[in-house]
């Protein structure tokens, strides 16, 4: 590649990351932020601006998320999902998830947690196994039938619990990234087109080492 090609290929990256700053996490655009993610600097940075916690917790939803369930029951990761959750542990970014499940399938999110995997660990078929450790405690299921999402009270625990730090939630349906948002959320909807599958990891660091 050429110099001026270089350039112009930087200037456009410049100007997408200004631009989904500003258009999909709804925060002002400016000059400085997208040369910030420019310089690298990781969670070790972000966990330090936050008195050591990792900020932010990326939260998604996890059918047609992460997951998809083919027409024989199977369960496979969706394109795209593995490799991003793996690029997001290596940059120590907390991930949890926002599900709903029957309130029925335990007393707690553990145990509702428990069961979630067994139902999906069943009916796995993808070639490498739900990174279920990523999740840690961090997964938010309903209690009651009225918690159910879009009720916002799954989303209201999952920020309860992340002690200050700024939050991001992934999903792919319009109204579930409504809601979120409403509720002071960083919301992304995936999978649509002309966009990035997930949001960009570089700007989740970028979202770490700004004020929540």
């Amino acid at each position: 590649m050429n110099g001026s090609a270089y350039s112009a290929s930087t200037r456009w990256g410049v100007a997408l990351g200004a631009a989904l700053v500003s258009t999909v996490l709804c925060m002002p655009a400016t000059a400085a932020a997208p040369a910030q993610a420019a310089k690298g600097q990781g969670a070790a940075a972000t966990a330090a601006a936050h008195g050591g916690r990792a900020c932010p917790v990326v939260y998604f939803d996890l059918g047609e998320t992460l997951v998809h369930t083919a027409a024989d029951g199977s369960t496979a990761y969706l394109p795209g999902a593995a490799s991003y959750l793996r690029i997001l542990r290596e940059r120590h970014v907390r991930v949890g998830l926002i599900t709903n499940v029957p309130p029925s399938w335990g007393t707690t999110d553990a145990e509702r947690a428990a069961r979630l995997r067994t139902e999906v660990d069943t009916t796995w078929r993808g070639r490498a196994a739900f990174a279920w450790a990523d999740f840690g405690d961090r997964i938010r299921t309903p209690r009651t039938e009225a918690e159910r999402k879009p009720s916002p009270v799954l989303w209201q625990r999952a920020k309860e619990d992340s002690a200050g730090c700024r939050v991001v939630y992934q999903a792919e349906t319009a109204q579930e990234a409504a809601v979120a948002s409403s509720l002071g959320f960083v919301s992304y909807q995936v999978g649509q087109p002309h966009r990035p599958a997930f949001l960009p990891a570089g700007l989740i660091e970028l979202l770490g080492r700004r004020h929540a």
